[in-house]
């Protein structure tokens, strides 16, 4: 049920901005044994400071423990991820405006690498952008937006060449204990201070025919809101 209302919620969080006060963050979650340890949200949250946004997000078990199983080839492969949709613009991380809904997600997929300049990504969890839409031959009711054959949109420097609106900037990136954390030097993002957002674990998976949509929300782990109503607020560090 909740991998068929993601769509709708997510969109609907995305689009109103909310702005509902002192109560907005952090993104707390009651555990849940129906959820793999390492994917059940305690809490997330996102705090800036003078130099840096900084990611969070809590889980019950060790963070980053589950990981996919290699396929030895991309078509058909899977992602796991630990995902903050947000409120910002796609122009606020480097794409064109009003491009679909970006979210920063933590990444493990041991079959293909996706890093920027040709480096390795396989075999350690790491940061993407990427801009999802919904789409229903997606099993979870959203992709990582696609780019049509010949099309030339706006495209971050860290772009990894691959057809999809996703970024794959070198932001430090530690899993320690159940926590994971991203940190981003503000100046390369606009737009974080009062944004909105929520936390999600989720998988993904390769098209096998790789043909559009490359790239699928296929299982939604946990919501922390529950509802993907955005309800977390960007604060300033305390």
């Amino acid at each position: 049920m909740l991998r068929h209302s993601l769509t709708g919620a997510l969109i609907a969080g995305a689009l109103s901005l909310w702005v509902g006060g002192a109560n907005a963050h952090p993104v707390t979650a009651k555990p849940d044994d129906k959820v793999k340890a390492s994917f059940d949200i305690i809490e997330t949250h996102i705090v800036t400071n003078k130099d840096a946004a900084i990611f969070s997000t809590r889980v019950r078990g060790e963070a980053g423990k589950d990981r996919p199983d290699a396929t030895g080839k991309f078509e058909g492969s899977s992602v796991y991820a630990y995902v903050w949709p947000t409120s910002l613009n796609s122009a606020d991380v480097g794409f064109d405006k009003d491009q679909g809904i970006v979210a920063l997600a933590v990444t493990f997929h041991p079959d293909f690498d996706d890093a920027a300049h040709g480096k390795t990504n396989r075999t350690v969890w790491h940061p993407h952008w990427v801009v999802l839409n919904e789409d229903k031959a997606c099993a979870g009711g959203l992709k990582v937006t696609d780019i049509p054959d010949g099309a030339k949109p706006k495209l971050p420097e860290t772009w990894p060449g691959v057809p999809l609106l996703i970024d794959s900037p070198e932001y430090p990136t530690r899993l320690n204990g159940d926590t994971v954390d991203v940190s981003i030097p503000l100046n390369l993002i606009g737009g974080i201070a009062g944004a909105s957002y929520d936390g999600v674990t989720a998988g993904l998976k390769v098209n096998g025919n790789l043909h559009s949509p490359l790239l699928c929300v296929d299982n939604v782990f946990k919501v922390a809101s529950g509802n993907l109503s955005l309800p977390g607020k960007v604060a300033p560090a305390k």
